[in-house]
């Protein structure tokens, strides 16, 4: 049943994170901004350090309950999955239930890190016994593949939505996967639709970062640019971006995410935020005119010209020991209260 209150643009919480990066303002000021132009959903999850407290408080602050809706991730430590229990889930539930200081979470993603490890379809079964006792409205999952969806799916989960990397670099939702979701009614809420920024302005004409980038969204993106061919393949698609940002009268990273909202099965776009810089944008993505099929068609053409990543969705991130593995962290919820 797909989420009857989902905005085409959610506010996606994972760089106000303690300890994600740099250059991050306060985040109860970035919040208020953000609510103060109409934005009311907004993406968390347990592993996000100090997120969903945050967000618990702004929104008593704001006497904004029932207003916001919060959407939260349950991710299971990798140490912890072959030892998970419905009890295990349930207290997970209640401590992001006491974080956010609600009687109920609006939407609980469900993610497992290693799937030859048994198991994810009976934590499933624990969140459903969740939602039955009335603590959680609705379920969903982040990054699970097509075999896994439809797996799950049969299980008889009812599955409300699922998060996944998709962007103008990274096309892996498309074909079956998106097909799988649409006729079970999954709604899919892309997240990394400017790909950690580099799908902006701000990188066209420039050469690629030297040194350590600055934080964990840019590391990830990195790799997925080199997916694709490199440095050079990233600036002929912003070059394209770019032409289409300037008849529109807008700017590479929106466009960007228009593209993104217009593939099939998207629902929404999760724009991290980690300021108030990008406030401005985020608010024309949302309010603006879908892009034309002239213009998705050219920047289709211009994709065309690059390899795709390769594997299904979330496949390269879920080898531990290669490149785009190794950017995870796995046990973000060890020891946290």
């Amino acid at each position: 049943m797909p989420l009857p209150y989902l905005d085409r643009v959610v506010v996606g919480c994972w760089q106000l994170a303690e300890g994600h990066g740099t250059n991050v303002e306060d985040g109860r000021a970035v919040l208020d901004a953000y609510a103060a132009a109409g934005f009311r959903v907004f993406d968390a999850a347990d592993i996000y350090t100090g997120v969903e407290t945050l967000l618990g408080d702004f929104v008593a602050a704001h006497g904004l309950a029932g207003e916001v809706r919060v959407h939260t991730k349950l991710v299971p430590d990798l140490a912890a999955l072959s030892t998970l229990t419905a009890d295990d889930v349930a207290r997970a539930v209640d401590r992001s239930l006491a974080r956010l200081r609600v009687d109920a979470l609006d939407l609980v993603q469900f993610h497992w890190w290693d799937l030859a490890v048994p198991g994810y379809l009976a934590a499933l079964d624990a969140l459903v016994e969740q939602r039955r006792q009335g603590k959680v409205r609705e379920i969903g999952l982040t990054n699970f593949d097509h075999a896994r969806l439809a797996e799950i799916l049969d299980h008889g989960v009812p599955v409300a939505s699922l998060q996944a990397q998709a962007s103008l670099l990274d096309r892996r939702t498309r074909g079956a996967f998106a097909e799988l979701a649409a006729a079970h009614g999954v709604d899919l809420l892309a997240y990394g639709s400017v790909a950690g920024g580099l799908l902006s302005d701000a990188w066209l004409d420039r050469p690629a970062p030297a040194g350590t980038p600055e934080n964990r969204s840019l590391v990830k993106y990195l790799l997925v640019v080199e997916e694709l061919g490199g440095w050079d393949a990233l600036q002929a698609l912003l070059r394209e971006l770019r032409a289409v940002a300037d008849a529109r009268g807008s700017d590479v990273a929106t466009v960007a995410s228009a593209w993104c909202l217009r593939q099939p099965g998207v629902r929404a776009c999760i724009v991290g935020v980690r300021s108030r810089r990008h406030l401005t944008r985020h608010v024309e993505l949302r309010d603006a005119q879908e892009l034309s099929e002239a213009e998705v068609a050219r920047l289709e053409r211009a994709r065309a010209a690059f390899p795709e990543v390769p594997g299904e969705v979330y496949a390269l991130e879920r080898d531990r020991e290669g490149r785009h593995g190794r950017v995870m962290k796995y046990g973000l919820n060890e020891a946290r209260p």
